[in-house]
């Protein structure tokens, strides 16, 4: 048996989003957390990204737990897939444990999975691991690291986190915890690197609940507040304000509707039934008595905020004298579509405040010092950046380093690259084929990139599709041409014109030819429609 314990990242480094990581000793794995990513401006039509664990495929039965940190999406959404090939329990904390339950009920999952709920400072014995969970602050509550104890030594995983005095829920990170840690000897760290570009301290939740009442104190009209679904310390924020000046709260999203009242059955929302009201029951106060929380910072055009920008919301519209706050960062290669429903929402007459121009919103993660006082904690052997993009796990490598961490004691690996840890130190393997795992509606990994390459070009160049019905070396009477996306074909007569010659040419050309005709005449299109228009569309031909 190999004496070494194998770390596979699968998800969250060398990008913001679906972590994953696989903690392999022996015959026995734990996992810890299984994320979803959004998909990039230029994923068109995927819906959400869960990592590749095909390198789990031929070790299921070895897998003993799936350890989960906290409860947002990046964490846990991609649970409903691979809870459908592992057979495993999930280990959560309470809070963690319910938001959880909400999607493998929705799933149709819930009586397959034993979900084992835990607290911060319990002890869960894995096989081969010792597993002691944390407290850490961060933008939920219920949120933890992990301390595990391996046969080759101590290592610490932060989850994502921040250092807050003073955080919404009232629960300090537990710094005695990570000393004791360092009293023990730390074998390795794996940090949290999402904001290692960003010097000083991350600022305390207290900031937001601060801007939150200059906002209810002076809005005139309905106030809409965007943010993630699962950020349930941001709830608890708007509930608490809706309540201290005289505003009735609604929810609209189905996922925030779901999260909200689950964490209100366990306890971690404190919401009396008088504050909150139906969405359609809005007309029914004036518009300075009604607070809104709604999904959708991320720019989705299927969540609410998307479906408010276009006019499209059930329910709802935007009113002239609206407050709108997006109480979100925009993940990097969202912002795009973010500032684009911002401008649309002042179009249709909202106020809108976002974290650029009002402290709306502050990030759940550590910056440059935290970091430093994390390792310095720690005093790890041996550091490995996750949970970031590359740019922030090299700077997060350059942060140990300057704390006197070898440079060979750090490792900077992406998605995918084995790390051993063993008598022999630290070995970083070859890396793993692996990828993208595109949700695209009901499919999971039925699109891969050469369906998104086409649907990119499509929206790039449109499509040019022609039925062409041939005898001998002539085409019989018209071709049927459809196309979208180029110019207007109604105005495009001497384009068709010249389309139809072309094909007609080249038809006679390769009459005589053994070789299909169809790959001729779609070349010859090509060239064709690029001299006419410039572009190059998506061309089929079907030769009858």
């Amino acid at each position: 048996m190999n004496d070494n314990l194998r770390i596979i990242p699968l998800g969250g480094l060398g990008e913001i989003g679906k972590n994953m990581t696989v903690i392999e000793y022996g015959d026995e794995i734990i996992i810890i957390d299984a994320g979803i990513m959004f998909p990039e401006n230029d994923m068109l039509g995927i819906d959400l990204i869960i990592p590749d664990y095909q390198y789990l495929m031929d070790k299921l039965d070895k897998v003993k737990a799936v350890l989960v940190t906290h409860g947002h999406e990046d964490h846990i959404g991609a649970l409903p897939h691979l809870m459908r090939d592992v057979d495993a329990p999930i280990y959560a904390t309470p809070l963690t444990a319910g938001l959880i339950e909400v999607k493998l009920r929705r799933a149709k999952l819930l009586q397959d999975v034993k979900l084992i709920t835990f607290q911060a400072n319990d002890v869960l014995r894995i096989g081969a691991f010792t597993v002691e969970p944390f407290h850490v602050a961060h933008s939920i509550p219920d949120c933890v690291g992990f301390g595990i104890t391996t046969p080759v030594g101590l290592i610490v995983h932060t989850g994502d986190y921040k250092f807050d005095h003073t955080p919404a829920d009232g629960w300090p990170p537990d710094f005695a915890k990570l000393a004791e840690f360092s009293e023990r000897g730390v074998l390795a760290l794996f940090a949290d690197s999402t904001n290692a570009d960003r010097p000083g301290w991350t600022p305390s939740e207290m900031v937001v609940e601060e801007a939150f009442d200059k906002v209810f104190r002076q809005a005139e009209g309905r106030i809409i507040v965007a943010t993630f679904a699962s950020l349930i310390s941001r709830i608890q924020q708007v509930a608490d304000m809706a309540q201290k000046h005289g505003r009735k709260l609604a929810i609209t999203g189905r996922s925030m509707r779901d999260n909200t009242k689950m964490a209100r059955k366990l306890g971690y929302l404190n919401i009396p039934d008088d504050l909150i009201i139906d969405i359609d029951q809005l007309n029914s106060y004036p518009a300075n008595e009604i607070a809104i929380m709604a999904t959708g910072t991320q720019g989705e055009p299927s969540a609410v905020m998307g479906r408010l920008a276009q006019g499209r919301h059930r329910s709802l519209r935007i009113q002239e004298g609206d407050t709108v706050v997006f109480s979100a960062y925009a993940i990097p290669g969202n912002e795009e579509m973010v500032y684009r429903i911002v401008n649309r929402l002042f179009q249709r007459g909202a106020n809108v405040l976002y974290e650029r121009i009002a402290n709306v919103h502050v990030s759940g993660h550590a910056s440059q010092e935290e970091m430093k006082l994390l390792i310095n904690l720690v005093r790890p052997k041996f550091l490995i950046p996750i949970h970031g993009e590359l740019r922030h796990l090299k700077q997060h490598a350059v942060l140990g380093q300057k704390l006197g961490i070898p440079a060979e004691n750090i490792a900077v690996v992406e998605n995918g690259t084995p790390l051993e840890l063993g008598p022999q130190g630290l070995t970083i393997g070859e890396r793993m084929p692996g990828g993208y795992i595109f949700v695209d509606g009901a499919g999971v990994g039925e699109v891969g990139w050469s369906v998104v390459r086409d649907r990119d070009k499509l929206a790039q160049n449109g499509f040019f599709i022609a039925v062409v019905t041939t005898h001998n070396s002539n085409i019989i009477g018209q071709p049927d041409i459809i196309s979208r996306g180029i110019i207007n074909m109604a105005e495009a007569e001497d384009l068709l014109e010249g389309a139809k010659e072309t094909m007609a040419r080249t038809v006679k050309t390769y009459a005589n030819s053994r070789k299909s005709l169809n790959k001729p005449i779609v070349e010859a299109l090509n060239r064709y429609l690029y001299a006419e228009t410039g572009k190059r569309p998506f061309v089929q031909v079907i030769v009858k």
